[in-house]
């Protein structure tokens, strides 16, 4: 049957094809939004603005304040992404300029990839049983309370856990760079420092900027590994030290146990508010991205 149609009909099976499948997955993007606002919208109505500025979450009162959630979600991402940045260009630079070929960088870039691969809770198990320990040890040589758990655990274990995100596919940017471009910039005497910071990351900002929005993405919707090594506290940390909770691992640890609506409702608008802010982050790093690639 395919075969007896005309060419420019087959053209057009295709683009409707295409188009359809566009179409299914905005469709998809909008019903998670729309499933999630309207089991909120008890929860708007009834907690109102204070949702947003309250730092008090309590289910037996009735008062849901997700103010420290937002904050402790924001400040372990935030705090991850700082510290993978040195780590990420220092890999996609080795990857992508220094160490392109060969059966040795193809088992270090397979050994980056595989650190993606690996089950979150693997990285809480892995965490628990070392950075705790570590971190630990530094409180007590601090005088401070040895939680072992907490905020900083929390970052370092979401720091390893993009780092892979963020190396990949800025390695790959990398080496898309036309090797033209450093010729050129060899003929006039540049040195392969000079290349690589006035050819080479101009060049390739807009993909490492893309790389990095994608690990911090991955850093904010991050449930199990967080969620065993933060200390599960509803209030606003004190320090880097002090035990908090993010909005994923809230709603990991009370929604099997939520039984009035109103907190049900609560806790879907809590993820609601992680949507729209990835949605946000999504946005803004579009923007970025596009304006790099223009002055590029």
């Amino acid at each position: 049957m395919l075969r007896s149609l005309s060419l420019q009909t087959k053209e057009n099976i295709f683009q409707q094809i295409l188009a359809g499948s566009a179409f299914f997955v905005v469709a998809v993007l909008f019903l998670f939004f729309l499933t999630l606002l309207l089991k909120s919208l008890s929860a708007i109505w009834a907690n109102g603005f204070n949702f947003f500025a309250g730092t008090i979450w309590d289910p037996l009162t009735g008062t849901y304040g997700a103010f420290p959630l937002l904050f402790g979600t924001l400040l372990t991402s935030l705090l991850a992404l700082f510290l993978t940045l040195p780590f990420a260009l220092s890999s996609a630079l080795f990857l992508g300029e220094f160490f392109r070929k060969g059966l040795a960088a193809s088992a270090l870039r397979s050994s980056v990839e595989l650190l993606a691969g690996i089950p979150s809770v693997v990285y809480g198990f892995w965490a628990l049983l070392v950075l705790v320990p570590l971190i630990r040890r530094i409180e007590i040589t601090l005088g401070i309370v040895p939680f072992g758990v907490g905020v900083l655990a929390a970052a370092l274990v979401l720091t390893i856990m993009i780092i892979p995100y963020a190396a990949s596919l800025s390695a790959e940017v990398i080496k898309l760079v036309p090797q033209d471009i450093r010729e050129a910039a060899y003929s006039l005497g540049a040195t392969r420092y000079e290349v690589i910071r006035r050819v080479i990351l101009p060049q390739a900002r807009s993909g490492i900027c893309a790389g990095i929005l994608l690990a911090l993405g991955r850093a904010l919707g991050e449930t199990m590994a967080v969620t065993m090594v933060i200390g599960n506290a509803n209030k606003i940390p004190a320090s880097l030290f002090d035990v908090g909770n993010t909005m994923a691992s809230l709603i990991a640890n009370e929604l099997a146990e939520a039984t009035d609506p109103l907190y049900v409702s609560s806790l879907v608008q809590v993820g609601l508010l992680l949507f729209l802010i990835s949605a946000l982050i999504n946005l803004t790093g579009r923007y970025v991205v596009k304006k790099f690639s223009v002055e590029s």
